[in-house]
């Protein structure tokens, strides 16, 4: 019993360990990101990066993601004679919860794994060791433009996401299921509330600081090895999506 208590205790000082240098990492490098210089190149670099070379997959996602709402709500609204609501409710359905979830996962998935995998590398091969040998700042020069852009830059794609999931949903309900196309806009319209549109801004600039933050600090602290690096990968996607998904139950309790 005594054994079995030691391991808990030691499992757990060791979370609040990894918690409290991940906290510490993070506020070390908004910290550095108010001094000068300001690396405005490496953060319109990581924008392009995070925000537009993730453009593809996100419409993808987010247009077979409407059809999919669109076909399944129609042959459930259809029981009860609601077929005139399949707009609000695939408008509301994207815009509250999975426009910023699956489109975080996706960044997550694509750009986080990246991220991991690059800093690691240069963990690896010593190349942050020189950065700090020249005087330069490895969390001011490499985090920092990382944070900020995923903080910009998934907002941008969650609207996007939302925008093409409704259109998906207008594409299969009105032009495949011939649902008059102006009861589908008045329902949107009817449906949403700004209340609605902030609470997933609030969401996806929340989950671009996670994806950012886990992700690099994982790459940061990788162990110096190849193995060491893909672990270092792999927990960084799965930490991030973990958090992304406990961190929106939160979020939705506190904003309905």
């Amino acid at each position: 019993m005594t054994a079995v208590l030691q391991r808990v205790g030691r499992v757990t000082l060791s979370i609040v360990q990894e918690m409290g240098r991940m906290l510490i990492f993070l506020l070390s490098t908004f910290g550095w990101l108010t001094r000068p210089p300001f690396r405005l190149f490496q953060m319109v670099k990581q924008l392009h990066f995070i925000g537009f070379k993730s453009t593809f997959v996100i419409v993808l996602t987010a247009a077979f993601t409407g059809m999919v709402l669109g076909l399944q709500g129609y042959y459930t609204l259809r029981r009860y004679g609601s077929e005139a609501a399949l707009g609000s409710a695939v408008a509301l359905s994207i815009i509250r919860e999975l426009g910023p979830v699956l489109a975080a996962l996706m960044v997550t998935a694509r750009a986080g794994s990246a991220m991991t995998a690059e800093i690691g590398i240069m963990r690896i091969t010593e190349q942050i060791d020189a950065l700090d040998t020249m005087a330069v700042n490895p969390l001011q020069y490499l985090i920092a433009p990382k944070i900020v852009a995923s903080l910009i830059g998934v907002p941008l794609l969650v609207a996007l996401f939302d925008v093409i999931g409704i259109y998906g949903g207008y594409i299969v309900g009105v032009d495949l299921l011939s649902i008059n196309a102006g009861a589908y806009w008045n329902s949107v319209e009817t449906a949403v509330e700004w209340k609605d549109v902030y609470g997933g801004i609030w969401k996806s600039i929340s989950f671009g600081l996670i994806i950012s933050w886990i992700c690099c600090y994982k790459g940061y602290h990788t162990t110096m090895s190849a193995e060491g690096l893909g672990t270092a990968t792999t927990e960084a996607v799965v930490l991030s999506s973990i958090m992304i998904l406990v961190w929106d139950y939160f979020l939705t309790s506190v904003l309905l």
